[in-house]
């Protein structure tokens, strides 16, 4: 089965109380991989090795705005582009699909010098590699460019599970209080009555502390 979801994708399925593990976010290795190079024949080197280590190819395509619109319509796993394309370039392009649709990308280049490297490290760019690419090489490659997105995609689900959490946990404190000086309760019995709303309701308890806060009457008792 083709796995079409991208990280992006799988760290805003999480729900509250999940826990981002790699069963749930992500494959073990990137399945669908989208191609951008501007020279024919590297182009077709890279999707002959890809193909040759089992991943499925889109593309290749010549420039990053292609490359952009191919992985708006159809998303890969992974990118790997040339770091100098007409238009907008592979780091521009590897911006875009990390931050917009959680795409990893690996640049590819036949320059080595320092500057391009520094400018690769940038949001978005996982691996980096020279020209020409050997079949070894782009193995080895995408398997560490792959393990250390999924590393950080499963990161930031976490820092963003524990925000939720905790400010779910202020809400209902914050609700709790208002209930107690506007009802005279005591702690136990506003929560108590927080509890009740979100069985009757359905709903979560920082939803209905929530509505608490927004005005929102709950049955008292």
């Amino acid at each position: 089965m083709e796995v079409r979801a991208t990280l992006l994708q799988a760290m805003c399925l999480m729900t509250e109380g999940d826990q981002p593990t790699m069963s749930q976010a992500t494959p073990a290795t990137p399945q669908r991989i989208l191609v951008a190079d501007d020279e024919h024949l590297m182009a077709t080197g890279l999707t002959t090795s890809l193909a040759a280590l089992g991943h499925s190819v889109i593309g290749p395509v010549s420039d990053g705005e292609s490359a952009i619109d191919c992985a708006r319509q159809e998303p890969p796993d992974l990118a790997i582009l040339d770091i100098r394309m007409p238009g907008i370039g592979g780091l521009e392009a590897a911006r875009i699909l990390w931050s917009e649709m959680g795409i990893p990308t690996i640049i590819i280049s036949a320059f080595s010098d320092p500057t391009y490297i520094e400018q690769a490290q940038q949001t978005g760019v996982f691996g980096y590699l020279l020209k020409p690419v050997s079949s070894e090489n782009l193995r080895v490659t995408l398997s560490i460019a792959w393990a250390r997105a999924t590393n950080q995609a499963e990161n930031s689900a976490r820092i963003t599970q524990l925000e939720r959490t905790l400010a779910g946990r202020r809400s209902v404190e914050q609700a709790k209080w208002k209930l107690i000086e506007e009802n005279g309760l005591t702690e136990p019995q506003a929560h108590a009555m927080l509890q009740k709303a979100a069985r009757n309701g359905r709903r979560s308890l920082a939803e209905v502390a929530d509505g608490v806060l927004a005005g929102e009457a709950i049955e008292l008792g």
